[in-house]
């Protein structure tokens, strides 16, 4: 028939064919069904500030946003995110040419890989990898190369000898995330010092996922790898709002790096979503501000939340890895007798009323992350005493 397309050619781009509906739509969507706790998706359960939410009406009702935001983000955002990386890390940037504001970090993410990748690039990520960097890696042309991080005595370390190896003449780009999503590692300042030389020794561009900068735990300590010698003019560092302010939703994101690369993305970044949260950013600047009480007494909530969680875990029977940074626990199912994560997830919520993540979705190999699973815990204090108290009626022997 005339206008059909043809049944020989798949209708989805050949560089997405890999990526389907997304674990956390899969699970989020069991959690419904079944009525279960859901730790699977890591989104707070309660909004961040009020003094915060306030700006974002303020700025609503004074018509602060409400059209077009300019392309680089609103100036006093700009300003806040400089001010906050001068104030924080020593950084200093130019809000005007080195700061761009994004939807969110999904997007910084997808516009400076797309804009700093050609089809062929190799870009060496680390295994398990937040979903949406596969998915921008391929969108770009790129070839992604994994280094797995290995579990070793509670947590989960960086092979230095591995990570070097991994970079060959066809490696563009290093697409590093600290503190690390699933599991919770937060890089040293030695494991940083070597990629940055590593860096500048073979001319690579740098990507750095930092958007749980304020989740950092014990003696563990955030340093952005843009402060390293030679890293400052090689570096696109990636922060967000949603993650440090519990407003998820708002989708407010930022990059700071030389003005150079903030054109790069800049340039792809203006034909993905052009503008976006006009009134939120003017929220999120306010938000830059806050003193700096608030960041120490929500970074002791949620190790409290953690502790609390990680305890409930080992008690029920898994082993737990505790983590240095961000709201997410991993565990490892086979002290339970288990060894399928994607099976165990699924059968989760009718076991015990808990919807969890199978961290093999994080993996190109697929085996390296079978008997792994990640707990979110920015959730209430209640929601996780009853969460901890379902698995260790299901779980514990």
């Amino acid at each position: 028939m005339a206008g059909m397309t043809s049944s020989a050619r798949p209708l989805l781009n050949r560089r997405l064919a890999e990526f389907g509906t997304t674990i956390f739509a899969e699970m989020s969507a069991l959690a419904l069904r079944t009525g279960s706790i859901n730790l699977g998706q890591g989104f707070p359960d309660t909004d961040g500030p009020e003094e915060v939410r306030e700006a974002a009406v303020r700025a609503l009702r004074d018509g602060r946003g409400n059209q077009y935001p300019p392309g680089p983000g609103v100036p006093e955002l700009r300003t806040a995110v400089a001010a906050h990386q001068e104030r924080r890390y020593g950084l200093v940037h130019d809000p005007d040419t080195e700061v761009l504001v994004t939807a969110g970090a999904t997007e910084a993410i997808a516009a400076a890989l797309l804009a700093l990748v050609e089809p062929g690039d190799e870009v060496v990520a680390f295994e398990p990898y937040y979903d949406s960097y596969a998915a921008c890696i391929a969108m770009a042309g790129g070839t992604r190369v994994p280094v797995t991080l290995r579990p070793h005595e509670g947590s989960f370390r960086l092979d230095l000898d591995e990570l070097r190896a991994a970079v060959t003449d066809r490696t563009r780009l290093l697409l590093i995330n600290t503190p690390h999503n699933p599991t919770g590692t937060v890089l040293t300042r030695a494991e940083l010092t070597a990629i940055a030389d590593l860096a500048v020794e073979r001319d690579l561009l740098v990507v750095t996922d930092e958007v749980y900068e304020h989740l950092v735990f014990d003696e563990a300590e955030h340093i952005p790898l843009a402060t390293f010698p030679g890293m400052r003019e090689r570096t696109v560092t990636i922060g967000s709002a949603g993650k440090t302010f519990s407003f998820t939703g708002w989708k407010v994101g930022w990059i700071t790096a030389t003005p150079a690369l903030v054109t790069a993305v800049r340039s792809a970044k203006q034909f993905l979503t052009y503008v976006s949260s006009g009134p939120f950013q003017y929220a999120v600047a306010e938000a830059l501000a806050l003193p700096d009480s608030y960041f120490a007494a929500f970074r002791a909530d949620m190790r409290a939340k953690r502790d609390l969680l990680a305890s409930g875990l080992a008690e029920a029977g898994f082993e737990v890895f505790r983590p240095a940074g961000t709201y997410f626990v991993t565990t490892d199912i086979r002290p339970l007798g288990e060894s399928d994560g994607f099976a165990f997830c699924r059968a989760l919520p009718e076991r015990a009323g808990v919807v969890a993540i199978p961290n093999a979705v994080f993996y190109d190999h697929r085996e390296a992350g079978a008997p792994f699973v990640r707990f979110a815990f920015c959730k209430r204090t209640e929601v996780l005493t009853d969460a901890a108290e379902r698995l260790r009626k299901a779980f514990a022997r």
